[in-house]
Formats: C-alpha cells, structure tokens, sequence
C-alpha cells in the first residue's frame, strides 16, 4: 500500500501530478480537507482493498492553518504505524506564477476582494509552509513544462521502488538562478569553458567534441572525483535515515557544457551503485 499526498503552490502543477499519477494507475482525490485526512486514509489505505493500494490525495491552502499545521504529524505517525507514505510539493518562482495566471485568467484560490495576486500567492506560501517542510520530494517547476513534469512524477515517483532511493542529477545556468528543489549544489564555474573555445559554443557537454575538450582538463577531472568522494560518503547515509529522494543540481553559467557533461559522467557513475538515477539538463531540456 502506498500514499502519496500532493501539495503545492496554486499554478505550479499540483494538478498536472495527480492526474500523471492516475495515469499510472493511483486512486486520487484532490482539494480533500486536511482535517478528512485520517478519515479518508482509515477509509481507503488502512483498508487493505485493493483499489486503494496505490492511492494520491491532493491538498491545498484552502484549508484552515491548524489543519495544514497537521498534516506533518499525520505523515510521521503514518510513517511510524508502516503506511508507505510520502509528501510531495510542488513550487515556482513568483513571476512565473503570476505570469501563468495572467495567461490563464484563472482566479487564485486565495484571491479576495482587497488582496491582489502577488498578496495571495505570497499568502499561500506561508499557509502551505509547513507541509513543504515535511516534504519528501519537491519540485520547482520555474522553468519545467507540463511535460516534463509528467516525466518527472512518472520517472521519481511512480517508478520509485519502496526502500529504495531516487537520485536525479540536474544541470542548470547560474544566470537562471539556482533551482530551487536541489538537496545538493555544486558549482562548476571554475572549470575551463567550451563555450569560448572556437567551433564548441553551439554543441553541449553530451557533444563528444565537448567531451573531449573538458577531459583534456586535470581540474575537470579531480572535480568530477570531489563529488564522488563527497556523494559516496554522504548518500549512504542518507538511505540510512530513508530518505526517498535526493536531488543534486550542478550548475555553471550558461548550463550548456561543464555542468551537462558533469551531470551525465556523474549519472553514470552512481547508476552502478545505486538502481534509480537520472539525469536532466534545465537548459539543455534533454533527459537520460
């Protein structure tokens, strides 16, 4: 039996999620209130029916703030009673936000005469704060399209084996920000960069043309056994406190070369000592 609750700010994805998960075969409810939850759970998931044995629940700010405030005790004694249960939230950056509203016309659920959507948004993040802090996995979805967020909730929830950790290592541009759903970052800045080389600016760091310029490098190399020697350490440990999932975002300035080619030498290295890792590239917008 497994339990996945989803939350997460209006317009980041919550939706597109529960309905990547029922796809995959969940039974899932949404906008249930939180102070239901134990009822509903008594209901289906302590049940033991079959129909409810991979089910999702999707809760959002329109509840009371004692209510969100328990749902992380809820999760603990579930956790502790043997449900298979996890939290996923889902976030973005404020301007994105208010762009997909402006461009959707739709009306935040927390928008009321006198409160303007910056205002609700901004309200929404402090009610739902404590459900992101007992998050198991978040996603920022600032610069993911609706189908790469599928993949992503196909790939790291659905996919994820019970016990079993989920890592993804993600490549990003520092002049884009540092994404914000990373458990792990590392920048690669200093490493010598293709793009100024003549005739390598237009490829990336799965080009073996890039490949061979960086590995002609020393420092790329002792970087690249930095954070193995840093992740074999650290990822054991980890698993030890059962964490689900962990996130590693390697970032330089263009997201194009050094943190690609990282990213994809770094997947491969781990996907033989560990069976679900992945590799996305946020400029790139190539997965593997």
């Amino acid at each position: 039996m497994r339990l996945v609750i989803v939350s997460g700010l209006s317009g980041s994805g919550k939706s597109v999620a529960l309905h990547m998960l029922e796809d995959l075969d969940y039974y899932c409810v949404d906008n249930i209130p939180a102070g239901l939850l134990p009822m509903f759970i008594s209901h289906t998931v302590r049940s033991r029916e079959s129909t409810y044995g991979y089910t999702a629940v999707g809760v959002d700010a329109r509840n009371r703030p004692a209510e969100i405030a328990s749902v992380p005790k809820l999760v603990a004694d579930l956790k502790r009673s043997g449900v298979a249960c996890e939290v996923l939230f889902l976030r973005a950056d404020q301007e994105v936000l208010l762009k997909r509203y402006s461009e959707t016309r739709r009306r935040h659920p927390l928008s009321r005469e006198g409160l303007g959507l910056a205002e609700a948004i901004s309200q929404e993040q402090g009610l739902l704060e404590p459900i992101a802090d007992a998050a198991d996995l978040i996603i920022d979805t600032t610069r993911t399209s609706v189908h790469e967020l599928r993949e992503l909730i196909r790939d790291r929830v659905g996919a994820r084996v019970e016990g079993r950790m989920s890592i993804l290592f993600e490549s990003f541009a520092f002049r884009h920000g540092v994404p914000g759903d990373a458990d792990f970052v590392f920048d690669v800045r200093s490493l010598p960069n293709p793009y100024w080389e003549p005739g390598l600016a237009r490829f990336t760091g799965r080009d073996p043309a890039v490949v061979e310029y960086l590995e002609r490098h020393p420092q790329v190399t002792k970087m690249f056994e930095d954070i193995v020697a840093f992740l074999e350490h650290w990822i054991p440990e980890l698993v030890r406190t059962n964490r689900s999932y962990l996130t590693i975002a390697i970032g330089c300035t263009g997201g194009q070369h050094r943190s690609v080619y990282l990213v994809e030498r770094l997947a491969r290295h781990f996907s033989a000592k560990f069976p679900q890792v992945h590799a996305r590239h946020q400029v790139v917008g190539a997965r593997s």
